[in-house]
């Protein structure tokens, strides 16, 4: 008997690897320099030589968008490791070591959640030069408390298990109850939670470089191109429409891909899914 795939994981994997084999063509070609301007050609409109047309500088816009792509990839990649790297430890601590040690912990992630990523990243930028790397810090440490309370909850429920108590009874150690049955037997939360992270994380980076904030010139963002789109959109709207529709599209693709993975990985919605034969 086998499992019918929820259609949101279908359609969100879909996205998703469009984002991804964008950004990995975009490694190897583009049909253009994204950051080559040619004055002469500017605002051409989409067809021909420039399929998408050319920004206010001349550059042409799938080239820029493509390479939108692979920022997008590595700042949302380098967020949710940041984030995991430092939120799992927190929550496995939280989780193992009751009492004082988890209060300290659960405070400190009540303090980062009370500065959502825009606001850290500001403040990050007004410490140090506004940048891809500060923008990538402040969205990680800002989604470190996410993770930090998903593991500990998760991980207090597999502690109460039988095994978890015959591994103490012959003498294991924290660690190895942290790496052999608590860390496995949360994953699959980890799975989801680390995809929408992978949302916000688009999200909240296209923010800052809207506000100028994130990845400078001259390398493309979605959220800069959206931004220096403003100034002409009574002469070519489309501008606008592209770099908005790939944000749209990534952050729901990762959405969905989120809500597809929990409902495929949660034990009790698979009892309510249908079989197939």
């Amino acid at each position: 008997m086998r499992r019918r795939w929820p259609p949101s994981l279908l359609l969100g994997a879909l996205l998703v690897g469009l984002v991804v084999l964008t950004a990995l063509v975009s490694m190897l070609w583009t049909p253009r320099d994204p950051s080559f301007v040619d004055v002469p050609r500017r605002l051409t409109g989409p067809g021909g030589a420039y399929v998408l047309g050319t920004d206010q500088l001349g550059r042409d816009e799938l080239s820029r968008v493509m390479a939108g792509a692979r920022n997008t990839l590595v700042v949302g990649i380098v967020t949710v490791v940041i984030a995991l790297a430092l939120g799992v430890p927190l929550g496995g601590l939280a989780a193992l070591y009751r009492g004082p040690l988890e209060e300290v912990t659960m405070r400190v992630s009540d303090v980062l959640l009370a500065f959502p990523a825009l606001l850290l990243a500001t403040l990050f930028a007004a410490v140090f030069q506004p940048s891809t790397l500060t923008a990538m810090a402040a969205i990680g440490i800002a989604l470190v408390p996410v993770f930090a309370r998903v593991v500990r909850a998760a991980g207090l429920q597999v502690l109460q298990q039988d095994y978890v108590t015959v591994a103490r009874t012959y003498g294991s150690g924290s660690g190895w109850i942290f790496v052999r049955h608590l860390l496995p037997n949360v994953s699959s939360v980890l799975i989801v939670q680390a995809t929408i992270a992978f949302a916000i994380a688009i999200l909240a980076e296209a923010a800052l470089s809207y506000l100028g904030l994130g990845t400078p010139p001259p390398a493309a963002s979605w959220g800069r191109m959206l931004s220096e789109a403003q100034s002409t959109l009574d002469q070519a709207p489309l501008l606008a429409l592209w770099p908005g529709l790939c944000i749209a599209l990534s952050v729901l693709g990762f959405n969905l891909l989120g809500d597809g993975l929990r409902d495929l990985l949660d034990p009790r919605v698979l009892e309510r899914l249908p079989s197939q034969g």
